[in-house]
């Protein structure tokens, strides 16, 4: 913190001010969560550009200023979010097609439900969860040696069940398993 003259300085400044910046920010966002991290972020600028900040009316004119930058900079910010997010959406949605094109999730998830229950839940952990055996055997209550043996005979199953409804195994395997999470 500051010596006590910067200190009272600013508490000056924020006290005559505050209303006046918080009206004005309120006016320009949309939520009362936006404008107060727009108000919260205005006045550590402030604070750490204290000697930037003129004396009397013009604080509040600097003031705006900085709130006014700080709300465009946060409308970047999102713009470029959102501009992130359409493009992971469109290449997710890209791979997804290339996925199915290519694999027949649909009957990989049919022979994925038709095991027993305990050999979709030791698969579905070891597959999308991805921890160890000894992990594995923690939440399945058992010890590691036995989840490791419940896993390599739940694995045996579904190749068995995978060839037997004419299913590539090499092609679909454990992968396909990570790939058709919604099975469950």
């Amino acid at each position: 913190m500051g010596p006590p003259d910067h200190k009272q300085r600013f508490e000056q400044i924020y006290t005559a001010n505050y209303a006046d910046i918080l009206a004005y920010l309120r006016r320009r966002t949309d939520s009362h969560d936006d404008d107060a991290d727009a108000l919260a972020e205005t006045f550590t600028i402030a604070w750490r550009r204290l000697d930037d900040v003129p004396e009397g009316h013009r604080a509040r004119l600097w003031l705006y200023g900085v709130a006014r930058r700080v709300l465009a900079n946060g409308r970047r910010a999102d713009s470029r979010r959102s501009e992130l997010v359409e493009r992971l959406g469109r290449q997710l949605e890209q791979w997804a097609e290339s996925v199915s094109a290519n694999h027949d999730f649909g009957g990989v998830r049919e022979v994925f439900m038709r095991l027993n229950p305990d050999d979709r839940e030791v698969l579905a952990l070891a597959g999308w969860e991805g921890p160890g055996s000894h992990e594995i055997a923690t939440v399945l209550g058992c010890s590691r040696g036995a989840a490791r043996l419940r896993l390599h005979r739940a694995r045996k199953r579904l190749a068995k069940d995978l060839k037997a409804a004419g299913l590539d195994i090499a092609r679909y395997g454990m992968r396909a398993i990570t790939l058709t999470k919604e099975a469950t």
